[in-house]
């Protein structure tokens, strides 16, 4: 692997997961369809200007799909359609019976497509499956599903060196005939990818502003610490009262005092402190966040900085704050110039106007080893 230290992607093997006793039967892969896959790894990449793609939605070829019944999962397969037939009393529809995981495949140095800590997307997604009631997806089912879709549409990876990536979308939803609040009777499990530009406008690393608005992202002990869709809903008109404002993105305080950072509506909060330490705010309602938790582990290894997380008072402690800056899969590591709060704008690092030095250089570690660049001591990236 050309000294870079990944991880390969176990070869999950093609058993039959289920679907018993509904003739459905396991799902067979023949040696032409395997030779198509192979081919597609080996295809030459889409004709698309990479450098200047947005963050939006591009159909590939193919997507993954399995279903679940009668406590079953069925093998999966690739399918080529992008459309999902469900039927008008499906949970999803009506109560919002639905999760999501986002993570990213990018080409490396030595041209190996990387993954970046699927495993714990598998996890999260684990755990809201349990706080709303639905089968977990098996971590085979969820990485098979990841490696034959990235490798289906291994043309769609922006080459080395473009500045975009492609986006993959796992998630789940409740199927089936229903009209009763209760658990679907069906689930299906997809995975459809799309190449994709940088989430916020600027590219690369960029300035943001974010507004905190009088809504709240989640309730105590609600929703907020899983990745459920329904939390994403109601923050839509709060990304839109920010942008009036004239902000990038909402920030969200806790929801009991309004007095806690928790984080922005697409990401995790962190700050670098005029003490010189990193500091996460921390929250019951705060959804973990992969990339949060690798830079934090950075700061501490690499840069050799205290890191904690901890509540954070925003308007008590924003004197404080030398460097504000939001991370996700989506934003990677987007450094924050302003918050507006109360009708006044509150500046960080070179009067918000300058990306701060820590806050580089946590991007720059970050994504090296995310691209193979960098050693990764860690074992966070994986080879489709």
């Amino acid at each position: 692997m050309s000294g870079h230290g990944h991880g390969r992607l176990l070869q999950y093997p093609k058993v039959p997961i289920g679907f018993a006793g509904h003739g459905l039967g396991p799902l067979v892969f023949l040696n032409h369809e395997l030779a198509a896959v192979e081919n597609e790894m080996n295809a030459p990449k889409k004709d698309l200007d990479w450098g200047n793609l947005g963050f939006s939605y591009i159909e590939t070829e193919l997507r993954f799909s399995a279903r679940w019944r009668d406590g079953v999962w069925s093998e999966g397969e690739l399918v080529a359609s992008a459309e999902m037939p469900v039927h008008e009393g499906s949970t999803v529809l009506h109560y919002a019976q639905s999760c999501f995981e986002g993570l990213k495949a990018q080409t490396a140095v030595n041209g190996d497509i990387l993954l970046f800590r699927p495993d714990l997307n598998c996890a999260r997604m684990g755990r809201t499956t349990q706080r709303l009631l639905m089968p977990q997806v098996p971590e085979a089912l969820f990485m098979r599903g990841i490696q034959e879709t990235v490798r289906a549409n291994a043309a769609w990876v922006p080459p080395y060196g473009s500045g975009a990536s492609l986006y993959i979308r796992p998630f789940l939803v409740g199927v089936g005939e229903n009209l009763g609040l209760r658990p679907a009777p069906e689930f299906e499990f997809r995975v459809f990818v799309s190449p994709v530009g940088p989430y916020y406008k600027g590219g690369g690393l960029s300035l943001i502003d974010l507004a905190v608005v009088d809504l709240d992202r989640a309730a105590p002990k609600g929703l907020g610490a899983f990745k459920a869709g329904a939390n994403y809903a109601g923050g839509l008109m709060a990304t839109q009262m920010a942008k009036e404002l004239g902000a990038q993105e909402a920030l969200y305080l806790d929801p009991a005092e309004h007095r806690f950072l928790e984080e922005a509506g697409s990401a995790n909060i962190v700050l670098k402190m005029k003490d010189g330490t990193i500091v996460t705010p921390e929250s019951e309602s705060i959804l973990p966040s992969v990339t949060r938790r690798s830079v934090m582990t950075l700061a501490a290894d690499v840069l050799g900085m205290k890191t904690v997380a901890r509540p954070v008072e925003f308007l008590k402690e924003v004197a404080d704050i030398e460097e504000f800056a939001a991370c996700g899969t989506a934003a990677v590591i987007s450094p924050v110039g302003r918050v507006r709060s109360e009708d006044t704008w509150h500046r960080f690092y070179g009067n918000g106007e300058a990306i701060g030095p820590v806050t580089q250089q946590l991007y720059d570690l970050l994504t090296a080893i995310q691209k193979g660049e960098r050693e990764d001591p860690y074992g966070w990236t994986h080879a489709v």
